[in-house]
C-alpha cells in the first residue's frame, strides 16, 4: 500500500507513469503446488497443481466442510472402541469418552486427530462409509473433480484415497467461506472439553500461524507416501489467498514463497 502510493506521487511529480516491477515467481521445493484466491479461485501460481497426489492429514479439511455442514455443533459424540484405536496422529480419545462436534472438530483439526475424525464420521453420518460418500460427493460439487476420498482422516489408501493441489485449493476456499470453518482453521490453542473426562488443552500444529502475517489457516499433513504437506491461508486486506504444498520437505517456506508472491501479484496488478 505504502509502495504504491509513494509511486503515485513520483509520477505526480515527475509526470511519469512509474509502475512495480512483476514480481519474480517462486522457486518451490514442493512436488506439486499453488497459489490462488479465495474470493475468485484466481490461479496466481502453480507447479504440476493437477498432478494426482496423496493428501494425508489435508484430508480433514473436507472432513471439516462435511461435518459443518452435516452436523450440529452441539450434537454429543461417543467415542467408540474402533475411533479410539485409530494409528497415527491422536487426540487420545478412550473408547466411551463423550463430547461435543464443536469440541471434536478443534481436536480434529488442531492435533489433526485422526481418532476425533473417525468418531466425527460415525457419528454425523452412522458409520464412516456413509460420511465418506457424502465428502466426496460435496468434493465433486466444489468442483474437486480429481480427487476420491476413502477415509475422514488421510491415512494411507495409495489406490483410492487422492487429490491435487488444485482440488485442495478450490475445497479450502469453498471452506473458508463459512465462518465456523475460518474460526477452527485459524484458532492456536483450544480447550477441549468433555462431558465424562478433564478437558485436553491442545495447540495448532500449524506454525504460520505463529510466523507468517496475516495466516488465518488452514492445515498440516503428513505420511511416508505424501510427505510434509501444507494448505495454508493468509489474508491482508480484503486480499484472502490460499496456498497448497504438497510432498515438501520444506513445506513452511515454500508457503511462505507462495503466499509472499500471491500479494505481490496482486499489488502489481493494482498498480497497472
Amino acid at each position: 500500500m505504502y509502495r504504491r502510493l509513494i509511486l503515485l506521487f513520483l509520477s505526480m511529480i515527475f509526470g511519469v507513469n512509474i509502475a512495480l516491477a512483476a514480481p519474480t515467481p517462486p522457486q518451490v521445493e514442493a512436488e506439486a503446488a499453488i497459489v490462488m484466491m479465495a474470493n475468485t479461485n484466481q490461479v496466481l501460481f502453480e507447479k504440476n497443481s493437477k498432478g494426482i497426489m496423496y493428501p494425508a492429514s489435508t484430508t480433514k479439511i473436507m472432513t471439516l466442510i462435511t461435518a459443518l455442514e452435516k452436523g450440529n455443533s452441539n450434537d454429543i459424540i461417543t467415542v467408540s472402541s474402533s475411533d479410539a484405536a485409530c494409528e497415527g496422529s491422536s487426540l487420545e480419545l478412550k473408547a466411551g469418552n463423550q463430547l461435543t462436534l464443536k469440541n471434536a472438530l478443534y481436536g480434529m483439526m488442531l492435533v489433526s486427530g485422526n481418532d476425533a475424525a473417525e468418531a466425527i464420521a460415525e457419528n454425523v453420518a452412522g458409520s464412516i462409509p456413509a460420511f465418506v460418500e457424502i465428502m466426496n460427493a460435496k468434493a465433486e460439487k466444489i468442483g474437486a473433480t480429481s480427487t476420491h476420498f476413502t477415509n475422514p482422516h488421510g491415512l494411507p489408501d495409495p489406490i483410492n484415497h487422492y487429490t491435487t493441489a488444485y482440488d485442495l485449493g478450490l475445497i479450502t476456499a469453498y471452506g473458508m467461506k463459512n465462518p465456523d470453518f475460518a474460526k477452527i482453521v485459524s484458532t492456536q490453542e483450544y480447550d477441549v472439553n468433555f462431558l465424562n473426562r478433564s478437558a485436553i488443552h491442545v495447540r495448532n500444529t500449524n506454525k504460520l500461524l505463529n510466523t507468517y502475517p496475516g495466516s488465518n489457516g488452514v492445515k498440516t499433513g503428513y505420511t511416508n507416501d505424501a510427505g510434509d504437506c501444507l494448505v495454508a491461508s493468509a489474508k491482508r486486506g480484503d486480499i484472502q489467498l490460499i496456498a497448497v504444498i504438497l510432498n515438501s520437505d520444506y513445506r513452511w517456506d515454500d508457503a511462505a514463497k507462495l503466499l509472499d508472491y500471491g500479494f505481490q501479484q496482486v499489488e502489481s496488478k493494482r498498480t497497472k
